[in-house]
């Protein structure tokens, strides 16, 4: 499934069907006053009430937010399903896992228009699909702008009923925009990390801790002796040098900045003071549940927040607060954006919420309004007491508004034509042709024929009237010569060119553009097709069956 390119020194990954993509109709967004939900009243001045909830296929809903938010989104986060052999029946025949790739190619080509350029996207996965997975990003983000494999500690105890290894583990991949811009925020210091740094001769300083003077690494001038203050000789032992200069060395000493122990006749130490010290921690990639929780604290998590303990088991492998907590911590700093389009059981955006980011999330089951709704109140009302609550000091406040995808733009009739959707009204049509043809819609108090605009002298105007030759010339009058503008109509008769004026027949302009009336691009395993039969085999399923 690898190919190499040896010419230009390029790796492919190839399965059955990439070439197939989907052309992708940018739906417009409804909302949905009744499920948007706001705090009763501000709790901070830096509340955010413009998060958005999207139910609807992730892959539409991606589509959708382009428009608007191509180029916006700092930080990614996303708990796709993982493609094991225990969900796909047929898992080991290929079939199954070429989809998976398909599927998921198509979503982080949207995922990467999204993000921001000095943004990052983090990939929660296993082993089943993680390498492979991990080449095809490549393709797409650029080799180069791969930043990190990080090794999440997903439980702490050994399963003795595993019949080769006991999982205890899980992938996130990290990936930036452009990994040249990227910048990664240091951690915050524990206390525990503190509390190493002690002062035990009262230096003015304040506490300090040590780093030897030796070193393995080869250095010609550090193999000088040192002398004590108490006489005592030391040179660098058998295999190693000091780090520093002899000139360097008696500089730090006359600075008080050598620990020569308490007896002062201790192999000497530099002393590196707290003051002094790095107002943070790099990251690692090995994340323990000690810090990052486990799946079995993320179920804790949510049988709080839920009605009762069976509520938490269509979530298999949820991800606990502290873990997507530190990713942001990484990632983002307060008021950045952050898209969660595999939402699950909205930990993400809880926990942005509570660390006061933006957010967007996309979730298409039932559990968007059985879980994640009812989860964000309770993050709202400041009711949940759980997660990072009291690590972040959250208070409530706040909110989201909830949209729901349009239907497609067209339907077919009896007759088998495609006409635009009846449910449109002309707000909703002009919306959906400006997301179409590229325009921004802002539809003008004042002027009927300016729904949208591509710049400051190029409009749009939706109309689901036929037009005449006459209509024609007594808008291109109001137009100007100095503007432009397209018209999109139902019908028209037009006896010549008009210059400012490009007119089209709806539907008939956009038919070709989509797939028009495909709502569900979903990974849910009822939707993939039959896996072909192998030669001289037949179907896995009879005419009957499938």
């Amino acid at each position: 499934m690898v190919n190499g390119n040896t010419k230009k020194q390029k790796l492919e990954l190839t399965w059955i069907g990439k070439e197939n993509r989907p052309r992708l109709e940018p739906r417009i967004l409804l909302e949905d006053p009744e499920q948007s939900y706001h705090a009763k009243h501000r709790v901070t001045g830096k509340d955010i009430f413009d998060n958005q909830l999207i139910f609807g296929d992730n892959l539409l809903a991606l589509k959708a937010l382009e428009s608007e938010y191509a180029g916006k989104v700092k930080c990614i986060y996303i708990d796709p399903p993982y493609n094991t052999g225990s969900a796909f029946e047929h898992y080991d025949d290929g079939i199954e896992h070429s989809v998976w790739l398909s599927l998921m190619r198509d979503r982080m080509e949207c995922l990467r228009r999204l993000l921001s350029n000095h943004g990052s996207l983090w990939v929660s996965i296993d082993d089943n699909e993680c390498h492979y997975f991990r080449v095809m990003m490549d393709e797409i983000f650029g080799r180069q702008n791969f930043v990190a494999s990080i090794i999440w500690q997903k439980l702490f105890t050994v399963k003795n009923s595993a019949r080769h290894f006991s999982d205890m583990h899980d992938y996130i991949l990290v990936f930036a925009k452009d990994a040249c811009l990227w910048e990664r925020n240091l951690l915050p210091r524990s206390v525990e990390l503190d509390e190493t740094y002690t002062n035990p001769d009262a230096d003015p300083r304040g506490p300090w801790t040590t780093n030897a003077v030796q070193a393995r690494n080869y250095y010609s001038q550090g193999t000088y002796g040192i002398q004590s203050p108490s006489g005592k000789v030391f040179k660098p032992p058998k295999g190693t040098y000091w780090r520093v200069s002899q000139t360097t060395f008696d500089e730090l000493n006359s600075d008080g900045r050598i620990w020569w122990g308490k007896t002062s006749d201790s192999i000497p130490r530099i002393k590196k003071f707290l003051s002094e010290a790095k107002q943070g921690v790099v990251p690692a990639t090995m994340w323990l549940h000690s810090d990052c929780g486990t799946n079995a604290e993320a179920k804790t998590e949510l049988r709080s927040l839920l009605a009762g303990p069976e509520d938490t088991e269509m979530f298999i492998t949820p991800k606990p607060e502290r873990l997507i907590r530190r990713i942001l911590e990484v990632a983002t700093n307060p008021g950045d954006l952050i898209l969660d389009s595999f939402a699950g059981s909205g930990t993400t955006g809880a926990v942005a919420h509570k660390m006061g980011r933006r957010w967007i999330m996309v979730e298409l089951g039932e559990h968007c309004h059985t879980h994640i709704i009812p989860r964000l109140k309770k993050v709202i009302d400041g009711e949940d007491s759980g997660g990072i609550t009291k690590a972040v000091n959250w208070k409530g406040g706040g909110g989201f508004r909830y949209y729901r995808l349009a239907p497609s733009l067209l339907e077919k009739d009896k007759w088998d034509n495609w006409i635009i959707n009846k449910t449109y009204n002309a707000a909703m049509l002009a919306e959906a042709l400006c997301k179409l043809e590229g325009f921004t819609y802002a539809p003008s108090d004042t002027v009927y024929w300016q729904q949208g605009f591509s710049t400051e002298r190029d409009f749009l105007y939706v109309t689901t009237a036929g037009l005449t030759h006459e209509q024609l010339l007594q808008l291109a009058d109001e137009v100007g010569l100095d503007r432009t503008l397209l018209v999109l109509c139902t019908a028209f008769r037009g006896r010549g060119d008009y210059p400012n004026l490009t007119v089209k027949k709806i539907p008939r302009q956009v038919l070709s553009r989509c797939e028009w009336g495909h709502d569900d691009y979903s990974l849910q395993v009822e939707n993939l097709p039959q896996a072909p039969p192998k030669a001289g085999q037949q179907s896995l399923f009879t005419e009957e069956e499938s």
